[in-house]
């Protein structure tokens, strides 16, 4: 299979399974990837999703040319713009995802990695958008998210030079939460989705959507939004659940309702 998926203790774990071919992303791998965020998606037994790439050596090299680029599209297809979304392609997913990056993200594993909300890099991980020098711009939100996670200089930097940068690197600027040792990358992921399934459910979604929708709506909408989601969620059972535990002084046993 192209892709790994399991669900453990509400943790959804994706693993891109080509580490004969760095990871990359062919169209099998493309559908597997678009059906499995489907289900994260849709699924409510699943609170967290972890992703990350099979092996040592890469999370993610971006689309396989040998396979994506021989096949030439119908005009037709242009169009057909919610066929096999993927997260940083029109899927909307409010969970929580979490990348762990243990090797070479680049060109489209970039891209991936900008429609995550945590990440966790290896030490040996390298970051890139090398698309320019093969004569065409990053997909996918490339050239759309880039200037919006990074500044200006540092994604210009990347886009146009087509140069990686390490781990440290991306650190330094924003792009990673924490660099670790490969030995503790999976570890430090799932401690991240520990922390946030200790919260309510539908408001770490809700705090996701808010926080995401704010980059394009003007203030004023965002803070009419805000003030109408929190109004709904104040009359949830785990809204409820956690004033009770508080009171009580014990832990919350919440179950997203």
């Amino acid at each position: 299979m192209a892709l790994l998926f399991e669900v453990r203790d509400r943790v959804a774990y994706l693993t891109i399974n080509r580490p004969e071919a760095m990871n990359a992303l062919d169209p099998e791998t493309y559908r597997e990837l678009s059906e499995a965020w489907i289900e994260v998606r849709d699924n409510p037994e699943i609170w967290v999703a972890i992703i990350t790439g099979a092996g040592d050596t890469a999370f993610c090299a971006g689309a396989d040319l040998k396979k994506t680029i021989p096949r030439e599209p119908e005009l037709w297809e242009f169009w057909q713009t919610q066929a096999e979304p993927i997260l940083n392609r029109g899927l909307e997913v409010w969970k929580p995802v979490i990348a762990a990056v243990n090797g070479y993200c680049l060109g489209g594993g970039l891209t991936l990695l900008f429609a995550t909300d945590i990440r966790v890099a290896a030490e040996h991980a390298r970051f890139g958008l090398p698309e320019v020098k093969r004569g065409f711009p990053p997909g996918n939100g490339g050239t759309q998210r880039a200037l919006r996670q990074l500044p200006y200089c540092i994604a210009m930097e990347l886009l146009l030079t087509g140069e990686m940068i390490t781990a440290e690197e991306a650190y330094r600027v924003g792009l990673v939460n924490k660099v670790v040792p490969l030995k503790d990358l999976m570890p430090t992921a799932e401690e991240y989705a520990r922390r946030i399934m200790a919260n309510p459910p539908l408001a770490v979604r809700a705090v996701k959507e808010l926080a995401v929708r704010s980059q394009y709506m003007h203030i004023n909408d965002g803070l009419r939004l805000e003030a109408a989601i929190s109004r709904i969620l104040r009359a949830s059972e785990d809204s409820k659940e956690a004033v009770r535990a508080f009171a009580e002084k014990r832990p919350p046993r919440f179950t997203g309702a």
